[in-house]
Parts: C-alpha cells; sequence; structure tokens
C-alpha cells in the first residue's frame, strides 16, 4: 500500500487535493469543481493502472466471514471498520478498470443532469432559486436598504449599541426579503460602516455585526441555502427510510415508521422560521451588551433628519400602537374559540368518509413487528392491533360510497345550521382594517379624528350586517352588496389612515418591503402555495416596488403601480369569493361578472408588472437585475452539474461508500452526527456552501437521514452551520465582500477578530437547537394543526 494508507483513502485525499487547489487556483469556483473532478480521476486511474492503488476489501469467501454471516449479521452490515480482524483481500480501486467506471461516470453524470437539472421532480423547486435571486437583487438595487438603514438607525442609534443594533435589525429584514448575503453585507458595509467608525465604535464590532447580520439570509426564510438544502434532503430523507425499514424487515418505510417519509422545502421554511429569529436576537443581544460593558466603544448616537411625523406621549404609542391592536387579535382569537367566528362555507363532499385505517399496520412479519415495536413503543402496537381488531370485527374499513342529492342537502343543512355567525373571511377583513385605523391614530394623535371614527364605524356595521343579515348560504354577490355600504366606510376611513401614515419616515420605509415579506412568506408558511409560485410573487412584488420607488425619485406619479397592487389583491379577493369556472353549464349571472371584473383586474395587474419594467430599464436597474441574477444562477446550477461530476468520481473508487461505512460503525447515532457537524464546520474555513451541499451533504446523507432524527432538525442543524462557512476564516465570502468595501483604516485583522464573538454565537445557537429540538419542530407541528 502507498505510504500505508488504503487505495481508496489516497483516492479520498486526491479528491480534496484536487478541489482545494482548484478552487485556490482562482478559476471560477463553478468550473474548478469539474475540472477538480477530472484531474483527481486522471490521477487515481493512473496510479491504479501502476498497482499502486490497493484496496484492503473483507475477503467474502474466507470461512470467518460466512461464519459471521451465519450468525444473523446482514451482509451489508459487514465492513473493514466494525470487524477489522476479519481476512481481508487485495484488489485495485477499479476492479473492472478504469475505462468502465469512466464510461459509467459518463452516461451517470448525462442521467443525474437529466434527473436533477434539466427534468427531474425538484427542478420545480430549484426554480424558485432564480425568483428568489432576482427578488433580492431587485431590492438591493432600488435602494430600500438605504432607507431602511438611515431609518433603523434614527430609532435605535440613542440607544447603547444602537447603530450596531439596527444593523441587525436591518439584516434581519433583509434576509426575509432578499437573501442574498453579499449584496446586504456590501451594502450595509457601504452605507453604515463609515457611520460607525464615525460615531466612535470598535472596528471589531462594527466589522462583525456587519458581516454576521449579513448572513442571516442563509437561514431566515426564503433562503436559498434552504432551497437547495431541501431538494436534497426530501431525496435523502426517503431514500434513506426506504433502505432502513427494508433492513429490518418491514415492506416500505410509511408501514415501518407508520408515516410517509417525506419532508417539503416549504416545511424546513416552516422550521427555520425560529432559528433565524433566535440567531438575530443573539447577534441583538450580544451587540447591547458590548455597549454595556464598553460604552466608548459602542456610544448612543443621536442622527438628525428625517421626517418621523408628529411628537406622540408614551400613553398614547401605548394605546395604539400596542393595546389595541392586541385587543383586536385577542377579541378575534377568543370569538373564534367560542364560535362566534368561524367558517362558513357551505362546501360538503359527494362522497362520504372513508372508515379510518389502525394507527400502524399490523399485518407484518415478525421480524417488522419487533422493529416496529422497538422503534413505536409496545403500547402504541397494542393500539394498533386493538384498533385493527376492531376495525375487523366491524367489517373492515368502511369504504366511501357516492351520497345521494337528498343526503347532500341535508348535510349542507345541518352544516349551515352549525356554521358561526361570523364569516373568517370578514372578520380578517374587518381585524386589518382595524388595525390600520389604530395606527393611523396613533401616528396623529392630534389630527381630526372624524375620518377615522367613520371607518370604525363602518367595521362595526359590517359585522353586524355579517350577524343580521348574511347567512352561509347567502351568494358571494348578495353578500358584497350588503357589505357594501360597510366596506365604502371602512375603506374611506382607511384610505385618510393610509395619508397620515404615509408621513411618518418609519412606516413610510418599512411598511411597502413588510407587506411583500409577508405575502411571499405567509403563503409559504400558511401552506397556500409552494416555494416556487410564491418565488414568482416575491420577484413581481419587487420589481413593482423597485419601480414605486423609482417614480417617487423621479417625482413622478406611482398611480399605475398602487392601482396594479390593488388590482392583484382584487383579483385574489374574487377568486377566493366567487365560482369563476365559467366553462360548466349553468354558470349564474354574478359569477359571470365577477369573472370580467377578475379578469379585467387581472389584465391590468399585467399591465402595471410591464409598466413597471419599462420604468426600470428606462431608468437603467432592469438590465443590471437580469444580468445579476443570470451570472448568479448561473453560477449556481453550474456547479451543481460540477459537483455531481466530482460526486460521481468519488462513488467510482468506493469513495463514498468507505465514509458510509465508517460513519455506521459508530452505534451511538448522536456520536455520528456530531462528527459529521465538526466536518461540516470545518470544511466551511475552506468551501463554500454551495460546494458542501452538492459534495458532502450526497456522501453523508443517507446515514445522517437514514436514523431516528427528525429530518427537519438535522435540515435546519446543517443550515446553520453552513451559515458559519460565511465567516469563518480565511474563505469566508462575507469577509472577503466586507473588505472590499471597508475604509483603509479597517484592517483584515480588525474583521477577523470581529467575527469570531458572531462564530460563537452560531456555535452556541448549534447547541441550542441540539439540546431544544422544539426550537425547530413547533412552528411546522402548529401549522399542520
Amino acid at each position: 500500500m502507498l505510504f500505508g494508507l488504503d487505495g481508496v483513502e489516497i483516492g479520498l485525499i486526491i479528491v480534496f487535493l484536487c478541489l482545494f487547489g482548484g478552487i485556490l487556483s482562482g478559476f471560477p469556483v463553478a468550473f474548478a469543481i469539474g475540472g477538480a473532478g477530472v484531474v483527481a480521476f486522471g490521477i487515481i486511474a493512473g496510479l491504479d493502472s501502476a498497482g499502486l492503488l490497493i484496496h484492503q476489501a473483507i475477503d467474502t469467501t474466507s470461512e470467518a466471514y460466512n461464519s459471521v454471516v451465519a450468525s444473523g449479521v446482514r451482509p451489508d452490515a459487514i465492513s473493514i471498520f466494525r470487524y477489522p480482524d476479519l481476512p481481508r483481500a487485495a484488489q485495485p480501486v477499479f476492479p473492472l478498470g478504469w475505462d468502465v467506471a469512466l464510461d459509467r461516470n459518463v452516461s451517470f453524470l448525462v442521467n443525474r443532469i437529466n434527473e436533477r437539472v434539466l427534468a427531474g421532480a425538484s427542478i420545480e423547486t430549484l426554480l424558485a432559486v432564480l425568483m428568489f435571486v432576482m427578488m433580492g437583487i431587485t431590492l438591493e438595487r432600488s435602494k430600500i436598504a438605504n432607507d431602511l438603514l438611515t431609518t433603523m438607525a434614527r430609532v435605535f442609534g440613542p440607544l447603547p449599541g444602537g447603530l450596531a443594533v439596527s444593523v441587525v435589525v436591518v439584516g434581519t429584514f433583509l434576509a426575509a426579503s432578499t437573501g442574498i448575503v453579499g449584496a446586504t453585507v456590501v451594502t450595509m458595509g457601504l452605507l453604515s460602516l463609515p457611520t460607525m467608525l464615525r460615531a466612535g465604535y470598535s472596528p471589531q464590532l462594527a466589522t462583525g455585526v456587519i458581516a454576521a447580520s449579513g448572513t442571516l439570509g442563509q437561514i431566515i426564510p426564503p433562503s436559498i441555502v434552504i432551497v437547495l438544502l431541501g431538494t436534497l434532503a426530501g431525496d435523502l430523507y426517503s431514500v434513506a427510510q426506504e433502505n432502513r425499514a427494508l433492513a429490518v424487515g418491514c415492506s416500505d418505510a410509511l408501514t415501518y415508521l407508520g408515516e410517509p417519509a417525506v419532508v417539503s422545502v416549504g416545511t424546513l421554511f416552516q422550521a427555520a422560521l425560529l432559528p433565524g429569529v433566535m440567531l438575530a436576537l443573539l447577534y441583538g443581544l450580544y451587540a447591547f451588551g458590548y455597549a454595556l460593558v464598553n460604552p466608548s466603544k459602542a456610544p448612543a448616537v443621536q442622527i438628525a433628519g428625517g421626517a418621523r411625523g408628529e411628537v406622540v406621549t408614551r400613553g398614547e404609542g401605548f394605546t395604539w400602537f400596542l393595546g389595541v391592536p392586541v385587543a383586536l387579535i385577542a377579541g378575534v382569537m377568543l370569538l373564534s374559540s367560542l364560535g362566534v367566528v368561524g367558517s362558513q362555507s357551505l362546501i360538503v363532499d359527494s362522497f362520504s368518509d372513508q372508515g379510518e385505517a389502525a394507527s400502524l399496520r399490523t399485518n407484518v412479519s415478525p421480524e417488522c413487528q419487533a422493529a416496529m415495536i422497538e422503534l413505536h413503543g409496545q403500547s402504541k402496537w397494542d393500539a394498533a392491533v386493538a384498533e385493527q381488531q376492531g376495525i375487523d370485527a366491524a367489517g373492515g374499513v368502511a369504504e366511501s360510497v357516492r351520497l345521494t342529492p337528498e343526503e347532500i342537502d341535508a348535510l349542507r343543512v345541518q352544516k349551515e345550521a352549525d356554521a358561526a355567525p361570523i364569516g373568517t373571511g370578514v372578520a380578517t377583513l374587518m381585524v386589518i382594517f382595524g388595525l390600520t385605523l389604530a395606527v393611523a391614530r396613533g401616528v396623529a394623535p392630534s389630527a381630526n379624528p372624524a375620518p377615522l371614527l367613520i371607518g370604525a364605524l363602518g367595521i362595526l356595521l359590517g359585522l353586524l350586517v355579517d350577524v343580521t343579515l348574511i347567512r352561509p348560504s347567502t351568494s358571494a354577490g348578495v353578500t358584497l352588496l350588503l357589505l357594501l355600504i360597510p366596506l365604502a366606510m371602512a375603506c374611506f376611513g382607511c384610505a385618510h389612515g393610509a395619508v397620515r401614515m404615509a408621513k411618518n419616515e418609519l412606516i413610510r420605509v418599512v411598511f411597502p418591503p413588510l407587506v411583500l415579506i409577508v405575502a411571499v412568506l405567509g403563503s409559504i408558511l400558511g401552506g397556500i402555495t409552494n416555494p416556487t409560485p410564491a418565488a414568482a410573487l416575491g420577484a413581481g412584488g419587487a420589481i413593482m416596488l423597485a419601480a414605486y420607488r423609482k417614480l417617487r425619485d423621479q417625482d413622478r406619479s406611482p398611480k399605475i403601480i398602487i392601482l396594479a397592487t390593488l388590482a392583484v389583491v382584487l383579483s385574489i379577493l374574487i377568486g377566493i369569493n366567487f365560482d369563476l369556472r365559467i366553462n360548466q353549464g349553468g354558470v349564474s349571472f354574478e359569477s359571470w361578472v365577477a369573472f370580467f371584473f377578475a379578469y379585467a383586474a387581472y389584465l391590468y395587474a399585467v399591465f402595471g408588472l410591464l409598466f413597471a419594467c419599462w420604468v426600470l430599464y428606462s431608468g437603467g436597474v432592469l438590465t443590471p437585475v437580469v444580468r445579476e441574477t443570470a451570472k448568479v444562477t448561473s453560477m449556481v446550477f453550474t456547479i451543481l452539474i460540477g459537483s455531481q461530476l466530482l460526486n460521481l468520481v468519488v462513488i467510482s473508487f468506493g469513495g463514498e461508500h468507505y465514509i458510509q461505512e465508517f460513519l455506521k460503525s459508530f452505534d451511538n447515532e448522536l456520536k455520528v452526527f456530531l462528527i459529521v457537524m465538526l466536518v461540516l464546520f470545518v470544511l466551511g474555513f475552506v468551501l463554500d456552501f454551495l460546494e458542501i451541499i452538492y459534495i458532502v451533504i450526497p456522501i453523508v446523507g443517507p446515514v445522517i437521514y437514514g436514523g431516528t432524527f427528525d429530518p427537519k432538525w438535522v435540515t435546519i442543524m446543517i443550515a446553520v452551520n453552513l451559515q458559519t462557512s460565511f465567516l469563518t476564516p480565511p474563505f469566508g465570502f462575507a469577509l472577503f465582500y466586507l473588505r472590499g468595501v471597508a475604509p483603509k483604516e479597517v484592517t483584515t485583522g480588525h474583521i477577523y477578530r470581529g467575527v469570531i464573538p458572531f462564530v460563537l454565537i452560531q456555535l452556541g445557537a448549534l447547541g441550542l437547537l441540539w439540546f431544544f429540538p422544539s426550537i425547530v419542530t413547533i412552528v411546522p407541528a402548529l401549522m399542520a394543526n
């Protein structure tokens, strides 16, 4: 053996050195990865042909091996790490020759590109990457971040460490709206770093908080890292659990687990929400605590300028900004729990409900039964057996049968009798109106309250009409007519309130991107749609928001953009409340009217979007946005293709199998996952997150996703770990971005020392997630219910 190492071990070292050398060469990383795979394969093939790479495999013909198999150990569970004393047989790393391995690699590469890049099931999800990137770059080019930084600095500046806290707040905001680390770090570095240094802030704190806050986009949804990780995690978890089920004697993962082995990107977005917010809070608390301990290095700063509107007393602010909104939301929640507010839908199924099956499948082999009892517990197995016995005694699972028209009408009557007096839609709309009026009152307490009172009266009148005149069976058209006057009054009050709120700088700057964030994240986290349509909504909204900002800068009227936005809202509301299926028989008059209104709103929204594109194009914004989006997206997909080539090279000489056997040799699942996390953390010093996702995760994924850990927790732990790759010297990308825009007086040493506390904070956050996994799993559990 060369250097006393196994041939597979030498092959892995060659691959790593080629990859490391390719990255250091200065050649574009997207192409360096594929090139490293080609070069590594050539070197390994040459050494193998010369007889220098020898793999010491277990001799499967030996008597000792056969006796181990005869004792009941599965052959795939026997490895040189678990049974180091078994006889070995020397063989080349390419048993069939390097030419056969090359032929297989080429054919596998074509298949993988077709499955994962061109026409696979995950391509729709990967399209979200393109649109999230475009959304982020558009918002960055529209200078919305500039306004946010300036406004937040005025709000938090008077506090100790206030400028640093404002950077964290803006970094969190941009993470939820852009998710582009480079753009966020460069923008905050250009705008905030000089201001912080002039105010007497420590260069270490200033650079550290900017770099760390810029990386929040890697974990706070919508995160590109989670989109890319999620597409891999779904496949890895499904296959790993199927193999796990087969290994214990069960027919499939559904039988063994009692639930589908599925994890989606939308679920991962839900799981990442609290960890991302927790990291932002930890960053802010550190900045505030640092300022308290070292007041001279993070002083309070009063930044003048900006029209913040009328001066509001503490009592008025508490009443209108906190008391009334909380009372409104809590009141609706209380009424909902009491059954006063709820669904008024009369939709009933035309088939009867199918009888429920037992919680676990009990018609399994003895081996599978023993494994399921070990996994779920004896009590749960006994309960499933009792459930199945009850089902069998009743003649089996009740089949779903078509209901007669009389039965359907009876169900509708019963459903209408049980419906809540106030519909959920009306209650939600009135709460939104109420919140708008409350905030408008709070920003200008001394202004004439009459318009707001008219709006409030419209809200009360609308609720009264809904209770007394509107029944669940009332058509959508009649409902709209009955609510027309209350809605007009509420809209009148809210229109006056919007004018007042527009005079407040904080609301004027924060509200537009906040609405976009709520629309994108709300549609994903609420399960309304998957990430790809939500990303399209975000990209379109970002274009319109940037066009609105551009028109305001040019002193031109943004009415077309505003009306187009309202047209989108109108079309959505019409689609929710009216039946727009006009291609079926017996379409009512009100459905035709609603369809034409919705179609007109849709056409105007398209016109508004095209107008926004023209405004940005004529203003020199759209062209660089599209060019930068194409560059970033091309880099991601080229890295995806190159990493597939490198991954296939590792598989061809047995490197992937060797690593997986090593990890499986540990009996403690926690120990295995800890080793993987340590390896990912160390690799983060020299590799970017994309290389780690597409090269390392496919190798270790079958092991870490094939155990008992929740796949959501595993994926979010990996995502938080990968976030440190942007901060860890010497190749942390955030450090490079910040170094490129930092003043001359800020040295690289300042930046490196500044990020160390934040790297430690991220490790501490990993520890919190390790000991309290419910931080990850609680939001998906609540959403599911």
